[in-house]
């Protein structure tokens, strides 16, 4: 009786360079792609996208047959990225790099591609530094990625200065930005933090064309002007007059814990230490220090 059959390999080199070769190669290819604002063609081969991600296997299901290329259109995601995605599908490896490696993963997340996606998420957890952290912060935050999401808030956290005057954090959604200000670890004082805050909104008041009260009306809150000294808080309401940006009643809050001091205002997050507030002399009565 014959025997059960074997399976046995040859070497995997030589078969992915192979398929690599036919990353983006008009050669045998049947469908074309126009991809990003560039607007460059990207070539490739139907029966293996289908075969590999439903995402092109769906998108690819009505288009014409393999004689007639019709060019498919994704504006969306840059063409490095995409070729990245591609060469991934072909031989099952990437070369991932610092700059855009947030873009591969985003297109490995808007693609269904999971063990892209991880292999993404294992490289920005090797390369994060204070230039990267708030624009990966940005993407773990808009797709639900809850551990990358952690670890950029702790990397934050430790290099809270330098981190805050990136253009990745002025470049933060609301969403974003609100678990930052929540977080009591932010080695940064809350003078300081006050001015970013504000640099923040300024700039989405300029982007989205709306008051910078209004653009902040998400966030705001979760300032802690009790910190502040009276100096300090004076000179920040007289701003706000010129400039407004904090709601009138929550300096008037502020107000109520320096007189009331050990009131009831002088309780709870409004009034509670981060890692890097400075000390003032009237922290002495703020019972809960940071821990």
């Amino acid at each position: 009786m014959e025997g059960l059959g074997l399976v046995v390999c040859g070497e995997a080199a030589p078969f992915s360079t192979a398929l690599r070769s036919l990353v983006n190669n008009p050669r045998y290819s049947d469908v074309c792609f126009v991809v990003g604002q560039e607007r460059q063609e990207v070539f490739a081969h139907r029966c293996l996208l289908a075969c590999r991600c439903s995402f092109f296997q769906r998108l690819l299901g009505s288009e014409p047959g393999p004689r007639v290329p019709s060019p498919v259109v994704l504006s969306t995601v840059p063409a490095e990225a995409f070729l990245a995605v591609l060469e991934f599908l072909y031989t099952n490896s990437v070369k991932l790099h610092r700059h855009s490696v947030l873009e591969v993963l985003t297109a490995a997340v808007e693609y269904g591609l999971e063990e892209l996606r991880e292999l993404c998420l294992e490289f920005v957890v090797k390369v994060l530094d204070v230039e990267l952290v708030c624009e990966a912060l940005q993407v773990a935050v808009t797709f639900g990625l809850g551990p990358l999401q952690e670890r950029c808030i702790a990397f934050i956290e430790a290099h809270s200065q330098e981190a805050l005057q990136t253009r990745g954090f002025l470049e933060l959604s609301a969403p974003a930005l609100l678990p930052l200000l929540r977080s009591d670890k932010l080695c940064v004082d809350e003078a300081e933090l006050v001015r970013a805050a504000r640099s923040w909104a300024r700039v989405g008041a300029a982007v989205l064309a709306q008051p910078v009260a209004e653009v902040a009306a998400p966030v705001v809150r979760e300032l802690r002007l009790a910190l502040l000294a009276p100096a300090e808080l004076s000179a920040l309401e007289e701003q706000n007059r010129r400039e407004p940006f904090i709601p009138v009643e929550q300096i008037v809050e502020a107000w109520k814990c320096h007189a009331l001091r050990r009131g009831d205002e002088a309780r709870g997050a409004p009034c509670r230490r981060r890692r890097g507030t400075l000390p003032r002399e009237h922290h002495r009565f703020l019972d809960l220090p940071f821990k």
